[in-house]
């Protein structure tokens, strides 16, 4: 299975198709998501991505994913260059993010790691406050569409979203139940892309809140935190 770039698909599939054996199947990065249909289904032994496409968020997203599914726990990961040499292998067991190391010929492979780490919540502000996982499930409007609501303090929040959060971006969200409902600005931290097994694509952020009113935002923490 390789997944790579449009315009370098053809050469990537000829440095591909002469090291592999068998059929070779190929992807647009534009359509990872019916990649990754084919991957859970084919159940590949080798699914290879195009080094600028592994590097994207959706590309890390997508080897998170697969290597979050037991049934995949055989497929090898590569990424390769259309344009030179280098392999390198996505290391399933290491933790953290760390620098690939190449090869100098195409049958050869190094471990290397290409997933992110799990973002913590908006280090800019967040933890300057006591911040409160939330119970259960509880949406909340973040630019008029609603996202799940999963931390909570005074000076920010961790959401997740269907819709497209990028850092930086400059958000209206509302916190609102039976009791009140609380508007304000707030500034996107950070934020990630995600493929989870069970659900569509998503985006986790973490936000910085601007001008939240902190005992409006504090009393709805405390009527929804997890206890």
């Amino acid at each position: 299975m390789l997944i790579s770039a449009p315009e370098v698909l053809n050469a990537l599939k000829e440095r591909a198709a002469s090291d592999l054996n068998g059929e070779l199947l190929a992807f647009s990065d534009a359509d990872a998501l019916i990649a990754l249909e084919a991957i859970t289904k084919r159940r590949p032994k080798i699914v290879v991505l195009e080094k600028s496409f592994a590097g994207t968020p959706r590309g890390m997203a997508l080897i998170n994913r697969i290597k979050a599914d037991p049934a995949l726990g055989d497929a090898e990961m590569r990424v390769m260059s259309h344009d030179s040499d280098a392999v390198r292998v996505v290391n399933r067991t290491a933790a953290s993010a760390a620098p690939a190391a190449e090869s100098g010929g195409p049958s050869a492979a190094a471990a290397a790691t290409a997933t992110l780490p799990t973002p913590a919540l908006d280090q800019r502000g967040t933890r300057r406050a006591a911040r409160y996982k939330i119970g259960g499930s509880l949406d909340v409007l973040v630019d008029g569409n609603v996202a799940t609501l999963i931390d909570l303090s005074t000076m920010g929040a961790q959401v997740v979203s269907a819709t497209i959060l990028k850092p930086n971006q400059r958000v209206r969200m509302a916190l609102s139940d039976d009791v009140s409902n609380v508007r304000f600005n707030a500034a996107v931290a950070w934020a990630s892309f995600e493929i989870p097994p069970k659900s569509g694509p998503r985006y986790r952020a973490g936000l910085e809140f601007v001008d939240a009113d902190s005992g409006s935002v504090n009393a709805f923490c405390q009527r929804h935190k997890q206890h």
